[in-house]
């Protein structure tokens, strides 16, 4: 493909290098480093000139520096005169603060809480990006931040794929969010699989704790299989583990788009009662694989790439809505 460039940051560069492989490119020079004082400096190696440029950074690891390396490699890229600047951003960062209320201390605290995620989206904007290609986004809002066009892909497709070539008993589960948030997400891929779906209503007194769950739904002598778009903490989907399988389900899976497993995350998922617990590589697992056997991961560098290749060449990507591409 002429006229295309694809840089990496520092965040995922192995997803990176799936994309450019797919694509049949090479990733482009980019020299990241830092400065005594911890201020980040990055050189595009080569020339952009009119290029189409797309920037590769996930939403991980050390966030700020991350997202504040992108934004530099985005107006670095913009002022070297590309000809467009599109930010591939797996996992959105600050997605979950998407939204004014907020729940402190079984208190709803509202008028001082900050949206975060518009913070975000006005910063990408500002520092010159003209598109964005992200997936799963927590609040589909966030699509609505931007005065630029947002691609917010989704991992469905290849999930559905996964149930089918992984899990014998797929036709006789039951699809189950962990919150009444992600009741459409599930309904969507019960829908598609022809299953019966259920969900559990979950009471938080503060951040990251969950004081009370009620399960909505049968998953009696059935296999569950608990979907989310995120998991940080994984206290949400390990209580809820024990809440289905108390219920009588035979096995629980989870499958998850953004593995984030941060804090007690690995441990709580290895004393879990998890046959799997299923991510895509928005997020880099390596290192978490190694620390639990349970981790199972679904590569998405595929549908990016298809993204990427298709907006290059001014094709529609809503193919990839429902489609896992060959």
């Amino acid at each position: 493909m002429p006229n295309i460039k694809i840089f990496s940051g520092s965040s995922h560069q192995d997803l990176s290098q799936k994309i450019a492989d797919r694509l049949g490119l090479e990733l482009g020079k980019v020299v990241t480093k830092k400065f005594s004082n911890q201020e980040t400096c990055v050189e595009i190696g080569e020339s952009v000139r009119g290029e189409d440029v797309y920037i590769v950074q996930s939403g991980c690891g050390e966030i700020n520096d991350n997202l504040m390396e992108l934004l530099i490699m985005i107006n670095a890229c913009k002022i070297a005169s590309a000809s467009r600047v599109t930010a591939v951003i797996p996992c959105f960062p600050y997605a979950r603060q998407d939204k004014k209320d907020k729940v402190r201390d079984a208190v709803k605290i509202s008028s001082r809480a900050p949206i975060s995620a518009k913070l975000v989206a006005n910063m990408l904007s500002v520092a010159g990006a003209d598109h964005i290609i992200t997936m799963d986004l927590h609040a589909s809002q966030i699509q609505g931040f931007f005065d630029i066009p947002v691609d917010n892909l989704y991992a469905e497709p290849a999930v559905l794929k996964w149930i089918k070539e992984n899990i014998a008993e797929w036709k006789n589960c039951t699809i189950v969010s962990p919150d009444a948030g992600g009741a459409k997400r599930v309904t969507s891929i019960a829908d598609r699989l022809n299953v019966d779906f259920a969900l559990i209503h979950k009471e938080r007194k503060k951040a990251n704790e969950v004081d009370r769950m009620v399960l909505v739904g049968d998953v009696k002598d059935r296999v569950a299989i608990l979907v989310d778009d995120m998991a940080d903490t994984c206290g949400t989907i390990c209580h809820a583990a024990d809440k289905l399988v108390s219920a009588g389900a035979t096995k629980v899976y989870a499958i998850l788009t953004h593995g984030i497993f941060s804090g007690p995350a690995i441990s709580r998922i290895n004393n879990a009662c998890f046959e799997a617990v299923v991510v895509t590589n928005t997020i880099p697992q390596e290192d978490k694989m190694k620390q639990c056997p349970k981790i199972q991961v679904i590569d998405i560098s595929m549908i990016l790439a298809e993204a990427i290749r298709r907006t290059h060449n001014g094709e529609s990507v809503s193919y990839l809505f429902s489609h896992v591409p060959l």
